[in-house]
């Protein structure tokens, strides 16, 4: 055939498109999502089945010793800090709980995956996610800008007494989370990267009183590092995010969750998300809890591993389910590029494997969601791998994701 036969060449490249299109279609329908209360099992599908059992095996010895009763645990650890009272709900937890999913098929399973337990910071993840839905919106125009512009006066439900109190006049009743010089500065992108340093006290928690120095005399004294500079893990300022997003959004962080989210990825109604006994907030007439980042305090998301396996499975296939784009893939990037002050950090509560620092025998390009417990949701997007674990020691967890690598196969799906 010459080139010069202009319709028959047509006709041709015509065939062909719909020959890549229809195996375009195919290659779609092959990748596989779990439909809502339902989720394919294929035993060992992927991995060596003798090499698998005995990373399972590890994971089962390698339970965390820490109580099982998780306000104990809370009393032992953060209730030893200045505030450190519990203002949340706590529940003790389940068994050691795992699962393993392979291009979207439950690989493994064992202990009580559909039992409903503390998640602790992973639930930063989701506010992360949340974030993510109010940026893809455009709730968030610029995820560089400052916070402080967006933000009407916030007007918490306890302060709703005593109006007439001459001893209160002049006094203003509104959460003010951006009114200092210092806290002026901070944008968006320095809460979800942690790197904010913001000031201040709330639901009756300062700042510098989460994980205080030893120093008691820089807790009131220390000069304040320019936001976006320096890194630090701190769930009061994890917890003004969670305020500022619920008042731009003007809907409670669940039911966005819930909504953009969780029914879409066919999650179960089991999970809750809650805040503490004074996080009440009017939004528009109503009152509303504005939700905490984790645990420290009580409170956080409270969740199944099947449903964190879920989420775990949206991230990895980028943001998309089914066909759908949940979470943009613009968004995620951001998410997934490490922080300058932390390499090992994204958003929160993205921990990057940058140069294998984060787990020595797993690849770069890995992410994980870590809370205390420890809980795990750990990431390959490159493998279509999802590994949830539940209460394991935070020392095993490299020997144990290690032992799932050095069990898979070459059968399965090709990479994606």
């Amino acid at each position: 055939m010459r080139f010069t036969d202009k319709p028959r060449f047509l006709r041709l490249s015509i065939v062909l498109a719909q020959f890549v299109l229809m195996a375009s279609a195919v290659l779609a329908q092959s990748v596989y999502f779990p439909p809502a209360a339902t989720w394919e099992k294929r035993d060992g599908y992927g991995f060596d089945k003798a090499k698998l059992a005995k990373a399972i095996e590890l994971a089962k010895a390698s339970e965390s010793k820490s109580p099982r009763d998780q306000e104990l645990g809370q009393a032992q650890t953060f209730g030893r800090e200045p505030y450190g009272e519990p203002v949340g709900p706590f529940r003790s937890r389940g068994e050691m709980t795992g699962l393993i999913i392979k291009d979207g098929y439950i690989v493994a399973e064992w202990g009580e995956p559909e039992r409903v337990d503390m998640t602790h910071s992973v639930t930063k993840s989701f506010i992360t996610v949340t974030a993510g839905v109010a940026f893809d919106s455009r709730i968030i125009r610029d995820l560089s800008a400052p916070v402080g512009p967006s933000m009407a006066p916030i007007s918490a439900t306890a302060d709703y007494r005593d109006f007439d109190k001459a001893e209160e006049f002049g006094n203003p009743r509104f959460i003010e989370l951006f009114n200092t010089a210092h806290n002026k500065k901070i944008t968006w992108d320095d809460l979800l990267r942690q790197t904010s340093d913001w000031e201040g006290t709330l639901w009756g928690k300062p700042e510098w009183a989460d994980r205080p120095d030893r120093d008691t005399s820089t807790w009131l004294t220390r000069e304040r590092k320019v936001p976006g500079t320096a890194w630090e893990y701190n769930d009061v300022r994890v917890n003004v995010l969670a305020l500022a997003l619920l008042n731009v959004i003007r809907k409670p962080l669940p039911e966005v969750l819930r909504e953009a989210v969780m029914d879409p990825i066919g999650a179960s109604t089991t999970w809750r998300w809650h805040g503490y006994e004074n996080s009440f907030v009017l939004i528009d007439g109503r009152a509303v809890q504005s939700v905490s980042g984790g645990g420290h305090w009580g409170g956080g998301m409270f969740i199944s591993a099947r449903d964190l396996a879920r989420f775990g499975l949206l991230i990895a296939r980028g943001g998309e389910w089914n066909g759908r784009q949940i979470v943009s893939k613009e968004f995620l990037s951001r998410a997934e590029t490490p922080t300058v002050p932390q390499p090992t950090y994204g958003y929160m509560n993205f921990f990057l494997n940058t140069e294998k620092k984060l787990y020595a025998g797993v690849p770069e390009g890995t992410i994980a969601f870590l809370g205390n417990g420890t809980n795990i949701v750990f990431i390959d997007r490159t493998k279509d791998l999802v590994v949830v674990a539940r209460w394991i020691e935070n020392g095993k967890i490299n020997d144990f994701l290690t032992a799932v690598y050095e069990s898979i196969e070459n059968g399965g799906l090709s990479s994606r």
